[in-house]
């Protein structure tokens, strides 16, 4: 099949066959299919849509573009799960839960991705730890999960391969916003892994992808309806992302407040909050709590004791990280040479963010990608942001900026000033759970 004429059908609105489907597919992993053809198919799914039977059968394809893990119940003594978010401004929710589901029993081989437009990838975040792989083979997989029970790494070269070159495409084609193309990616990666139950954080405010509600649950409701017509069991929590998640936006910044949450030295309260929902909804998923108080105590107790730490610890140095990376995690990691308070410019109170401007400042600084290949600068960001309903004196740090430069600090700064703004009644700050959705409310 030519390339031009499935481009064509869905270039004037016509759904595509399974079979031109599956051409386009194998034409990403064999390359018969240019960058410029892959981009503008991207492009048409994008503005044309797709229907529920193309989104099946571009995830399905996309899952048998490569190898599809399996895990034999007399090899592995647990639950295999694993969560995935649609992306934020700060989200480092996965870093903490990997472990902390391997803590309570679970098998977690966590395939997670890269930066998309505005928001932040977990691969990144792990990549700015020394000699850490990313893309293990499968026989350092096994033994990774084997020594910590959780490994977080992107697509090796045997999964979903498909996935990860049309994903390069979208996320400098801006086709990123599509809910077939979002569904199809996050759930290809996943059914590769071979899972056993799934969690989605479909993020809902102006620092996601969904900024609207409608929106989000229409994500929500596409994810939990395509994995469970594949045999996966999912849940969705739709959340708030109308503000940086935590108190840090940047790779390494992220990386430095995940290690003091599992250390229990500072937990931002939302990101506690929407952390313990998640990996609770995971347990009950893989039946390793009965009842959700039961399965928060257990996030609870594996935090409290250490045991979530020492999963990530054992993680690192299983994936070629730093044996004591967690007891000298700022010695490892590179850190900005230009840092400096963000002034507020008048007293009152936090009132709103424009969350998604934020995670762009983060990209312009360096700490984020403007087309496919570009390295990314893992020290830059912004640390101590301010939350929303926080009061504020005139000249007190509404965050601190780690920029390579003054020139790039100083035009950071003066983005973040913009960004949030700061009124003189203190706001009602949005609900962090916004919907929960399950295959029942699918039917």
């Amino acid at each position: 099949m030519l390339p031009q004429e499935i481009i064509r059908i869905k270039r004037d609105g016509g759904a595509l066959s399974g079979a031109q489907i599956e051409a386009f597919v194998a034409g990403l992993v064999d390359h018969s299919w240019g960058e410029g053809q892959a981009a503008a198919l991207a492009m048409a799914m994008f503005l044309q849509g797709m229907d529920r039977a193309e989104t099946v059968a571009l995830t399905r394809a996309m899952t048998r573009s490569g190898e599809v893990l399996a895990w034999p119940a007399a090899d592995w003594h647990g639950p295999v799960l694993d969560k995935h978010s649609t992306g934020g401004v700060g989200d480092k929710v996965s870093l903490m839960l990997a472990p902390i589901l391997a803590a309570c029993g679970a098998i977690v081989p966590m395939i997670s991705g890269r930066g998309l437009g505005h928001t932040g990838g977990t691969l990144d975040k792990f990549d700015s730890i020394p000699g850490y792989r990313t893309a293990p083979s499968l026989p350092v997989l096994h033994a990774a999960l084997r020594a910590a029970g959780c490994a977080v790494i992107g697509q090796t070269a045997e999964l979903a391969p498909a996935d990860r070159r049309l994903y390069a495409i979208r996320d400098v084609t801006a086709t990123v916003e599509s809910i077939p193309l979002i569904t199809a990616s996050i759930l290809s990666k996943k059914l590769a892994a071979g899972l056993q139950g799934l969690v989605m954080d479909v993020k809902c405010g102006n620092g996601a992808f969904a900024d609207t509600p409608a929106m989000a649950l229409e994500l929500a409701r596409s994810i939990v309806e395509v994995a469970g017509g594949a045999g996966l069991p999912t849940r969705a929590l739709v959340t708030d992302m109308n503000q940086v998640l935590g108190h840090a936006a940047g790779n390494v910044l992220e990386v430095l407040e995940a290690v003091a949450f599992l250390r229990g030295e500072h937990q931002a309260p939302r990101l506690l909050q929407v952390t313990r929902l998640l990996c609770a909804e995971a347990l009950l998923l893989g039946r390793l709590a009965d009842g959700e108080a039961a399965a928060l105590a257990r996030v609870d107790a594996v935090l409290a004791d250490g045991a979530a730490l020492e999963h990530f610890a054992r993680m690192v140095a299983a994936l070629g990280g730093p044996a004591d990376f967690c007891d000298r995690t700022g010695q490892y990691l590179q850190s900005a040479p230009v840092q400096r308070a963000v002034p507020a410019p008048r007293a009152g109170f936090v009132a709103s963010k424009a969350t998604r401007a934020i995670g762009l400042a983060v990209v312009e600084l360096g700490g984020g990608r403007r087309k496919a290949g570009d390295r990314i600068d893992p020290r830059v960001g912004f640390s101590e942001v301010v939350t929303i309903g926080q009061r504020v004196e005139r000249g007190d740090p509404l965050a601190r900026v780690h920029a390579a430069d003054e020139a790039a600090a100083a035009a950071a700064a003066a983005a973040l000033q913009r960004c949030i703004r700061i009124g003189d009644e203190p706001p009602v700050p949005p609900p962090l759970l916004i919907a929960r959705i399950t295959e029942e409310d699918c039917r």
